[in-house]
């Protein structure tokens, strides 16, 4: 028998947010580009019908409360340059997208910490039906004060708080998809007058420090009960938080050796909590720019880049850290402030000497993610070293140019890869998760603490919290 191993297929989705800028800021002001017509249905379905022909597996759509106001203390470049403002629902487009697609998937960031368990719950439930259980959740906790103040907050709740209140949040949407109805529970029976077999749908009851919650799902079980969850913590609260609780991570990586051993991390803290760390995809942002040719690729950069606003990425990485960097000169040493914004980006300024200046040429594209230009042989190559030599499973591909960036992917890198056996060449069947994981399980199952509430005796949906945690 070979010891040799099958080659990792690549995961690939497409990252993008209902708004004008995105990542790479500035670009919108490129002749090409169609990003101002994110508020138009059809900008979105022809999206997803785009990338369902290129087998993407899914359209990753960001999302933040909030507005970005850290930089010079007022929201001025952000309104100019449309730095993720204006910045629409994305829940909303999922049905119109799904409508037009058979296989893509869809992951949605939403905010936990001004929502309501119960009603999220149901909301991602109906999406799970109408996508026919496509649909995953990105789970965030926020990192903006000017949305915690939005929210009638006087600040935002300090960031290990934040994952507290998240652990909770699960706890209860878990036993609300996975507990409250049984797998039988819908008979429909239209001569016994039955649609659902009361015995077999349970009210849960939890009291906790954050949410106390005692009613019935509103939803009965849909194709993947819990949605594919994602989550992209990079604190170690939060790579705790996504070892206990994700299915995909999603990462920045820019160099590969350390890259590796944040993957090693992952996957070490995964199987400590009694996970597969098979079980976890980890995939990462990147930007691509391809053409026929290298040199063509290269004039295709050069010429994004006239149109790109470092500025505007600067001013995002502000609201990022919490800093404002405008108050320092261009060669002046950002020194390490404590924030409660994303504590894994602001930690950076403890150990390295950056600059203004550097974080301009950082963001010369806008934004700030691995880019990857050449032709459609040299792009392959590189994304197949990326996975083969750090152990992701896969890419978050950035728009540039909406939709070039995409259209020029799928007609340049997606055959490349096909050829070299690394990108599939037809979409399997099942739900997103079964399709993710080349399984014939839609559902969590035990260790995953989702899994654990569908597997516990029936009589613990009617005993206290406290008491319900203990039954096996």
């Amino acid at each position: 028998m070979s010891d040799v191993k099958t080659p990792k297929q690549i995961i690939m989705n497409a990252f993008d947010m209902n708004c004008v800028g995105h990542i790479n800021h500035g670009l919108w002001t490129h002749p090409r580009d169609h990003s101002t017509e994110f508020n138009q249905i059809q900008h979105w379905t022809e999206q997803a019908q785009l990338l369902e022909k290129g087998l993407f597996d899914g359209l990753f759509l960001a999302d933040i409360v909030g507005v970005y106001d850290v930089y010079q203390n007022n929201i001025d470049l952000t309104l100019k340059e449309s730095i993720q403002l204006p910045s629409h629902d994305p829940l909303l487009l999922i049905s119109a997208m799904a409508a037009t697609t058979q296989h893509l998937g869809f992951g949605v960031t939403v905010n936990l910490s001004y929502e309501s368990p119960y009603l999220l719950a149901r909301r991602f439930s109906t999406l799970d039906h109408l996508t026919q259980g496509r649909i995953g959740w990105n789970i965030v906790t926020g990192y903006l004060d000017s949305a915690a103040k939005a929210m009638g907050f006087t600040e935002l709740l300090a960031h290990d708080l934040r994952y507290d209140q998240a652990e909770e949040f699960l706890d209860v949407a878990y036993q609300l998809w996975e507990s409250s109805w049984e797998d039988d529970a819908v008979l429909i029976n239209k001569t016994q007058r039955v649609y659902a077999q009361p015995a077999k749908v349970h009210k849960i009851k939890h009291q906790g420090p954050y949410y106390q919650v005692a009613g019935y799902h509103l939803s009965a079980p849909s194709p993947q009960r819990t949605p594919l969850l994602f989550q992209a913590g990079a604190s170690s609260r939060g790579t705790a938080f996504a070892a206990q609780h994700a299915e995909c991570i999603f990462i920045s990586g820019n160099e590969k050796h350390i890259t590796k051993q944040q993957v090693d991390t992952i996957r070490a803290q995964v199987q400590a909590t009694g996970r597969d760390p098979d079980n976890v995809k980890i995939l990462m942002g990147i930007n691509v720019i391809v053409a026929e040719t290298e040199i063509q690729a290269h004039e295709k950069y050069q010429e994004y880049l006239r149109y790109a606003s470092p500025e505007a990425g600067l001013a995002h990485f502000s609201s990022s850290t919490g800093i404002d960097f405008a108050q320092y000169g261009l060669d002046e040493a950002i020194p390490y402030r404590s924030s409660n914004a994303i504590a894994s980006v602001n930690d950076r300024f403890k150990h390295e000497t950056i600059t203004p200046r550097d974080l301009l040429e950082q963001h010369k594209l806008g934004g700030r993610y691995r880019l990857i230009i050449g032709s459609a042989s040299q792009v392959a190559a590189e994304l197949i070293d990326w996975v083969d030599q750090t152990g992701i499973d896969g890419f978050n591909l950035a728009r540039i140019v909406t939709p070039e960036s995409y259209a020029d992917f799928i007609e340049w890198v997606v055959p490349e890869l096909q050829q070299r056996k690394r990108y599939k060449t037809a979409y399997a069947s099942g739900v997103w998760r079964e399709k993710i994981f080349n399984t014939q399980a839609p559902y969590l199952n035990a260790p995953h603490p989702a899994g654990v509430w569908r597997t516990r005796k029936k009589d613990a949906h009617e005993l206290p919290v406290t008491q319900e945690r203990e039954l096996t």
